[in-house]
This record gives structure tokens, sequence and C-alpha cells, in this order.
């Protein structure tokens, strides 16, 4: 027995000590990781390099915890202000030879942050100092800001061929009378396409007009925007018969590039190192195509934001609008109708700017955020909108709180309309036998009844209901616009417009970017808008995050040309595949989303399309399932 204890005694200690080293070393390795952020380094002579990986956006989400110890890829995405702010520095200190835009795994963004970044460098580019793109092939949006360098090259086994905005969606209603499932729709909006997908099986016309209009607003923006940044290049023939085009230079999509003038360079990756190399130097002990790198998280570090001066908040409506508390990427209600009314304790903001970047979602979180934005200026606080690359429906219900409204030419908005979703499934039990019964004492017991579907009375009740949050919505506009109800209405009905019409109709007040609502704010309180400071209101990431950040590539191997997970990279093929699936991806999404749905929705579904290229990490194993089941 001695023995047995013994052995037990020596088992126990051996389990203490394995769990004590491997604590010691997880920790070691997390003290490692931070210590060793690139901040951390001297910044040296060299070119400036924006390895984008990943997809630019309002709010980077938080990556799980662990994701990086635990062998996955987290996915990398830039914040828009971090990417100017960088730029901007880089255009005026000595130290930055040149800015290196990789753009071969890049995500995009929203037109009007993709614009935004376009025009940081053209400064950098006007004001003398080089700026090179490359890319095995570009998107359209990689394009958008390859077009402002002044010098672009293209991987001679690459190629470049633009889509536009647009192209089919998935439409549900066949499959749900398949399966039996019965969508019960509550909206109002003619316009209010984001739930066609379930009562149809393809576009209704209003949809198709409101969407051609919209897509060829921003399409025209885009192609304005690349011939006043390449006055030269011929794209008229690659938007219009790219077939023509392609098949004139033999197949090869690189060549007729440079014949158009789109890109300037072909080349590989080591001959455009051996081009940078000369503009910020090299070093002979490194190897083919090295140049001297000043890496994107180092620079940020050491050129960190104003410290000093009265203090304007900003509060950040990024992502979906959803009720209830989450991390930073998601607009909860909760969370950020908490980080106002926090700011607004300690009683230094002398302003708000609301920075709008979201699609909407619940109404009810809407009007949460919405109420805290009015607390401050029932506290005499001036409230101005600036709206990044999308501010519709709930969006722009948070944004009728403000005194005055930016937005870019290119920022998508309005979609003014509500709707409900409840799926009931008595026509799928039915077709397994299941039948459904049982005692009521009023018209409401059990309803919704997803056993046995929905009855008139509680019809009746949800549309009213809806129509109630509309016409809440449109009296919200009209106030603060200071329009009639009627006219909000006919403006409304669920379309979404481009930045520059809706400030024709009186959506928005003026045309700028976030400086520019920040000045305003800073005017309105009666400050000198060059002597204030920022204040986000949100919280700091926490040590997952900054663990998560620094496992992003190494400036010194970041010619590997290994991109972020799931961002579009490759030859013309490969980047069209790999966008296509997240877009299908996508799709699996809002249809999760519409099925799940727990609340009215001020949401614009379609918007989606013509932002960031992303999916959920879920939604893609989802879609991966869905296709693995169809034999694909």
């Amino acid at each position: 027995m001695k023995l047995v204890r013994g052995a037990w005694r020596l088992l126990v200690g051996i389990k203490d000590a394995l769990v004590l080293i491997a604590m010691l070393l997880f920790f070691g390795l997390l003290f490692a990781a931070l210590a060793a952020r690139p901040g951390g380094k001297a910044v040296g002579e060299g070119a400036l390099l924006l390895d984008l990986n990943g997809p630019i956006v309002e709010q980077p989400s938080e990556p799980a915890p662990f994701a990086a110890l635990s062998g996955q890829v987290v996915p990398v995405q830039y914040r828009l202000r971090d990417v100017v702010r960088a730029i901007d520095a880089a255009r005026t200190d000595a130290r930055v030879k040149a800015v290196v835009l990789d753009l071969d795994g890049f995500g995009g963004g929203y037109p009007a942050a993709l614009s935004e970044v376009a025009d940081a460098l053209v400064r950098v580019r006007n004001s003398g100092k080089p700026v090179l793109a490359y890319a095995t092939g570009y998107t359209d949006a990689g394009y958008r800001l390859a077009a402002a360098a002044s010098e672009v090259w293209i991987d001679p086994m690459g190629g470049t061929i633009f889509t536009g905005p647009g192209g089919s969606q998935p439409y549900l209603k066949g499959l749900l009378d398949r399966l039996g499932v019965n969508a019960h729709i509550y909206r109002v909006g003619r316009y209010k396409a984001a739930v066609e997908p379930l009562l149809l099986t393809g576009q209704s016309p209003e949809s198709r007009q409101a969407s051609e209009a919209l897509y060829g607003s921003l399409f025209g923006q885009w192609r304005d925007a690349i011939r006043r940044a390449r006055p030269r290049a011929a794209i008229d023939a690659f938007l219009t018969q790219p077939d023509r085009v392609i098949v004139a230079a033999g197949g090869d999509i690189a060549r007729a590039n440079l014949q158009a003038g789109i890109v300037d360079k072909l080349g590989d990756r080591i001959a455009f190192g051996k081009r940078v190399a000369q503009l910020a130097g090299t070093d002979a002990s490194k190897g083919a195509g090295w140049f001297r790198r000043i890496g994107y998280d180092q620079w940020l570090s050491a050129n960190r934001m104003r410290t000093s001066g009265d203090a304007i908040g900003i509060v950040t409506v990024a992502g979906n609008i959803i009720d209830g508390r989450a991390g930073p990427g998601t607009a909860a209600g909760d969370t950020i109708a908490k980080a106002v009314l926090d700011g607004l304790a300690t009683g230094n903001l002398k302003a708000l700017v609301v920075r709008v970047d979201s699609p909407g979602g619940s109404a009810l979180a809407s009007e949460r955020i919405r109420l805290a934005l009015v607390e401050a200026k029932r506290r005499g606080l001036p409230v101005v909108i600036s709206m990044g690359g999308l501010a519709a429906s709930g969006g722009y219900w948070v944004a009728t709180a403000g005194d005055t409204i930016f937005a870019e030419p290119n920022t998508i908005t309005g979609s003014i309309g509500i709707f409900g979703v409840v799926p009931t499934f008595e026509r799928s039990l039915a077709k397994i036998g299941v039948t459904s019964d049982g005692v009521r004492t009023t018209p409401l017991s059990g309803q919704p009844d997803v056993l046995a579907g929905t009855n008139a009375a509680v019809d009746t009740v949800l549309q009213s209901a809806i129509e109630n949050g509309y016409r809440q919505f449109i009296g919200r506009v009209a106030a603060a616009r200071k329009l009639m109800p009627q006219r909000v209405d006919e403006i409304g009905q669920g379309r979404v417009w481009d930045g520059g019409t809706a400030r024709q109709i009186g959506l928005v007040d003026r045309f700028g970017g976030l400086s520019d609502a920040v000045a305003e704010a800073a005017r309105r309180a009666r400050l000198d808008p060059k002597a204030v400071r920022t204040v986000y209101l949100e919280k700091e990431p926490g040590w997952a995050a900054q663990l998560a950040s620094s496992f992003r590539s190494d400036p010194e191997e970041a010619q590997s040309g290994q991109s972020g997970a799931g961002a579009p990279t490759g030859d013309a093929f490969g980047r069209i595949a790999a966008e296509r699936r997240l877009l299908l991806a996508r799709a699996v999404a809002d249809a999760r989303m519409l099925a799940t749905g727990g609340s009215v929705q001020a949401r614009c579904i379609e918007c989606a399309g013509l932002g960031p290229v992303t999916a959920e990490a879920m939604d893609v194993k989802l879609l991966d399932l869905i296709l693995s089941r169809l034999g694909w």
C-alpha cells in the first residue's frame, strides 16, 4: 500500500510539474511576443512597407484568445484611420525614402475608405516621394489604391481584369418551399431588398432599379478616380470589351495590362525588390531583392496620435448593430451606449463625433445608441456625424442624433426601412408525419407558433408594429433633417443611395471625412480645430489582441508573398475564385442572420457586397459543409 501511495504521489508531482512548466512556457512566450512587437524597435531609414494582407475596416474585430498559439491563422484587418495616419506621417519624414504597397492579399474596403487611403497616397506622391505598388493580380479595390502610386508593378505570370460592382445573389424561396419552411415577412419599404431572397426567386423590379442606380454611381466614381490618377491608362476597353483585349494579347493578361498603361512594369518580386532597393537601400548580406523597410506596426508606434489639447470624443459605430454587448467590430447597443455615458461622466469632453460604418441591424439597439447621443446633446455637447464607407438603415437611424452629417460622395447610406422575419415549420413537420394541437386561451396563445404557423391576429399585430417602427424612423429623420414626413417617406422605402445623391436629397449636410467632422465639432464647441485632441470612446485592445497582432508577418519576411487568411491572392483565376468563395460564404451568413434574427431589423444586407471581402470562420465552415454534402 505504501508503494502504491508513493507511486501516486510521484505521478501527482510529475503532473503538477508539467502543468507548471507549461504555464511558465506560455507566459514566457506571451512576454516574448509582446516584448518583441515592432513598436519596440528604433525606426531607421528605408521604405514604409504596407503589406495589406487583409481588408481595411473602420474598427477591426478582436481575434479569439489563443487563436495564434493554437495554430489557427489569425485574419488581419487594418484600421482605416491608422493606415491614413501612417501614410501621412511618411510624407514628411525624411527616414521614409518610399512608400511600398504589397497588394497581393488585399481584402478590399468600402469605396469611401479606399478613396481616403488613395488620397493620402496621392499626397505622398505629390510631395515628390516615390510610391510603388506590387501584386500578382489587382482586384478592383486593390487597383483603386495602386492607381495612386507613381510606379505600378505586376507579376508577368499574373494579370488584372476588372469586374465592377454587382453580380448574382442567392434566392432561397425555392429551397424553403421544398423544405416546407414558411418565412413570415413583416416589412415596410418597397425597396427593402433584404428580405427578397426569402420571398422571391429573383430580383424585384424596384430592387433592380435601385441597385442599377447605386452600382452605376459607385462604378462611375471608381472609373473617374482611376482616370484622374492615371490619365494615360486605357481602362475603357478592359471595362467594356475585356475578352477582345485579352485575346488580342494572346491571353497574356499582364502584357495587355502593360500595353494599356494600367501598369508600368512587369516583374517578379525579386525584380520589384531590387527597384525598391535603389530608393531605400539594401544590404549585401541579404538575399536578392531585399530592401531596407520600415514595418507598419513599428511605424504606427513611432507616430502616435496627439495627446494634448481639449478632448473631442469619438464614438465608433462599426459593424452589425446588435442588442446587448459585444467586442470591437460589432456595434452592440449596450456597449456603445455605456461608452458614451462613461465618456460624458468624465466631464472632459467638449464635443462628440460619431463615426458610423454600419449596415444597421437591430432597431432597438440603434435607438439605444441614439438616446445616448441625445443625452450628450442635452448636456450641451455638439454632436457631429461622420459617415464612413457605409451608414445605412440602423446606421442612419443613429445618425439622426447629429447636429451635422458629413459623408463622402461614395458613402453608401439611406435604406430607411425596417423588417422582421419569423420562420415556421408546420409544412416541414407535415412531410414527416408530425402534427400539432393544443388549447389556446387568447388569439395570441403560443404565437408565433413555429409548429403550427402564425394566425391572422399575430400577423396583424407584428405588421402593425413594423409599420409603427417605420413611422418612428421617418419621424426621427424628418425632425433631424427638417423635412416633411411625406418627403422622407418618398426617399425612404428602404432605398439605398450613394453619398452624392444623399446630399442632394437632404440626407447629408456636407462632404468630408473624419478630420473634417472633428474640425466642425471643435468649431461648434468654440475651440481651435488645430489645438484639439481626439479621444476614442472604446475599449483598448486586450492582451489577446496584442498577442495576435504580434503574430503578423515580420517586415523582414514580407516579401514571401504570403497573404492573410481568406484574402484573395494569386493570378486572375486564383483571385477571382477566392473572392467568389468569400462572397458565397457571406451569402450563407446573410441567410443565417435572416433565419435567426430575434428582433425588428433596420438593416441593409445588399450593402455588404460593396465592401471588404470578408467572412466569419463559422460561415466558411458552414459553406464547406454545404458544398461537401453537394459533392463539390
